[in-house]
């Protein structure tokens, strides 16, 4: 379960309206809008605690409406008369409670189906594996976004432990990858982004700094308040050098622009990818540990550099792993006689 924001229970709204045309744009902004955890409280206003990550999140949504020619605002709210945090916390339990209720169905019918069939050969078992590892991504996901504890998390829980049991032993989970591109290299450059970095910024700086320009300086800006500089370059800000593209975040965006592929840089893409972007694309199984780590640094640390100095030793040490878990030599099957 996610930890209560702690900023004297204000929120963050999203007021947006979007063009008629493309036809998919409402249901593809509904769907961000669901996977971030964002609840209605009016027809085209949505609510979220505020914290950095909800912020973040927010901003790129409403970068992608103004981007398809509609219009958004994000704005801080302290409600006076009409709901109260209570009924806000509710409807955010609410949501989380149907999330986990569909969770728990669809644990107990896959527990049904190993039930029935008694034996799985191979194949049945994969699926089953494959389906236990679905469940799983899936309640981690809901969890990121249960702000205010949900009751059907145990439920849910349970019901997964279930299946579990049942067919254990278990598989590991799967990878996945991306890439392209090309940035100009000059060393001592001033790197520009918004203040109050998160987990985009943050290991976007570690990787400026450790492999692109080794005595970058940063600068943290409030951004509409802005005017960029020739000798200045931009990452992960509205219209900078170096920011999302697609469906990439501003870290991956580097990695291919520069060119980047040393080992293990490509795990830690695909975290600060499915935290940031909060789309689930990779689900490696360290990213739910990744995001409290973060959510920690930024909580304990409210200046930049700070963070940056605390997320670059993370950094350091995932990036570590990940090597010598590349460097592992891989055992040959013994051949037979």
């Amino acid at each position: 379960m996610t930890s209560p924001p702690v900023f004297g229970r204000r929120w963050l709204l999203l007021l947006h309206q979007l063009p008629p045309k493309p036809d998919y744009l409402r249901v593809k902004i509904w769907r961000r809008l669901q996977r971030i955890g964002a609840v209605a409280i009016k027809n085209s206003v949505y609510v979220l605690p505020r914290t950095d990550q909800t912020a973040e999140h927010f901003h790129w949504i409403l970068r992608e409406i103004e981007a398809s020619g509609g219009e958004a605002s994000v704005c801080e709210a302290a409600f006076v008369t009409g709901l109260s945090d209570g009924q806000i916390e509710s409807l955010f339990r609410a949501a989380r409670e149907a999330d986990y209720a569909a969770l728990s169905e669809e644990a107990e019918e896959s527990l049904r189906g190993v039930t029935a069939r008694r034996a799985p050969d191979a194949t049945g078992r994969a699926d089953v594996d494959a389906a236990l590892a679905r469940l799983r991504r899936r309640l981690q996901e809901i969890g990121a976004i249960d702000f205010f504890g949900a009751p059907g998390r145990q439920l849910a829980e349970a019901a997964i432990e279930r299946l579990e049991s049942r067919i254990r032993p278990s598989r590991p989970k799967i990878k996945a990858s991306t890439e392209r591109g090309t940035g100009r290299r000059k060393a001592g450059r001033t790197w520009v982004t918004r203040g109050g970095v998160h987990v985009d910024r943050i290991a976007s700086a570690w990787l400026i700094r450790r492999f692109i320009d080794p005595k970058a300086r940063f600068r943290f800006v409030e951004e509409q308040a802005y005017q960029a500089k020739a000798d200045e370059v931009r990452f992960d800000m509205f219209e900078a050098e170096y920011t999302h593209e697609g469906d990439r975040c501003t870290f991956e965006t580097l990695m291919a622009r520069f060119r980047l592929t040393q080992p293990g840089l490509q795990a830690l893409a695909e975290m600060v990818h499915d935290i940031d972007l909060a789309d689930a694309k990779f689900a490696r199984a360290e990213t739910a540990g990744f995001e409290r780590l973060i959510d920690g640094i930024t909580r304990a640390h409210a200046g930049d550099d700070e963070r940056i100095a605390h997320g670059a030793a993370l950094l350091d040490n995932f990036l570590q792993s990940f090597q010598s878990e590349a460097a592992a030599p891989r055992r040959r099957p013994a051949r037979r006689r």
